[in-house]
């Protein structure tokens, strides 16, 4: 098959584009940034307000998966414009190529579009794609595995012993490459029925707590760590100190608080894929072991 793919350069978008070629799929992908050549893959220059990019992205394609949008920038007319907007501008395109199948990488945040601005322009991300022709949503969890950079700064602190963690919560976790091939399944050849939303996850009932989600990370580098749960007034304190010292560039931003905060971002059970259509093969023990052993030979860590 075609496929059309956003985000094909970030952390999800490559690990998808690797197992897309790897069953012999043919990628349109969009990218900012010259690439370098690769077999079967046709890279397709511009980004999400590049409407004549799009239009070459979708042309002759099988299906779409929308992966790209942005998690961390510093105003709500900048989380308006990339997911949004930019969702909007991708299912249009879609729409005049008519590609009969839409895939849409939504997120947990946008069960509560009131929390954040990151919530509210996933929710506003998910009410464009739900206009294309075979739209299928997931909403992932924490995601991690090789090539983030998001989880890594928990690995990263896990080497003093001390982790820092917001109140007291549970989050449910999935491993990169097992979200991938929900993607692929679900663009390929899947009888998902048009407008199923999926919040998938490692199979873990209800997640896990911040603590053992912390010891996890300390067991996989081989220390024993000390997991910190910060008040809340504190780690929006700790996002304005940020805010102070690295300004545009913060990665602890007030809105990042307020989601980190929300005490539940556990996958719900009524909304998970069926089991006959995909189910989570890698453990996150494990999984997250094998990060670690990613980021060492990267030398990361």
């Amino acid at each position: 098959m075609k496929i059309a793919l956003t985000g094909a350069t970030g952390f999800v978008g490559s690990t998808l584009m690797d197992l897309a070629l790897e069953e012999g799929h043919h990628l349109h992908a969009l990218t900012r940034r010259e690439q370098d050549a690769r077999q079967d893959v046709t890279w397709v220059r511009g980004d999400l307000a590049d409407h004549a990019a799009l239009k070459r992205l979708a042309d002759g394609c099988d299906a779409a998966i929308h992966v790209a949008g942005v998690v961390n920038v510093p105003t709500r007319a900048a989380f308006e414009a990339g997911n949004i907007v930019g969702t909007r501008a991708v299912v249009q395109a879609a729409a005049a190529a008519n590609v009969p199948r839409f895939v849409h990488v939504s997120s947990l945040a946008a069960r509560e579009p009131e929390l954040s601005d990151y919530g509210w322009s996933k929710a506003g991300a998910e009410a464009e794609a739900a206009k294309a022709q075979g739209c299928v949503m997931v909403r992932p969890p924490a995601i991690y595995g090789p090539r983030d950079t998001e989880m890594f700064e928990l690995f990263r602190a896990a080497r003093s012993g001390i982790v820092p963690l917001p109140p007291r919560g549970r989050a449910s976790m999935i491993h990169v490459a097992d979200l991938a091939r929900l993607l692929l399944t679900l663009a390929v050849g899947s009888e998902a029925p048009a407008g199923a939303i999926y919040e998938a996850d490692d199979g873990r009932p209800s997640g896990w707590s911040h603590e053992e989600m912390a010891r996890m990370i300390g067991a996989a580098i081989g220390r024993r760590i000390v997991p910190i749960h910060m008040p809340r007034g504190l780690v929006g304190l700790a996002a304005s100190v940020d805010r102070g010292f690295r300004g545009t560039k913060a990665k602890l931003t007030p809105d990042r608080a307020r989601y980190m905060c929300h005490p539940d971002w556990t996958a719900r059970a009524d909304r998970q894929p069926p089991a006959s259509l995909w189910q989570a093969r890698i453990p996150t023990p494990e999984g997250l072991r094998q990060t670690a052993e990613w980021y060492r030979a990267a030398g990361w860590l």
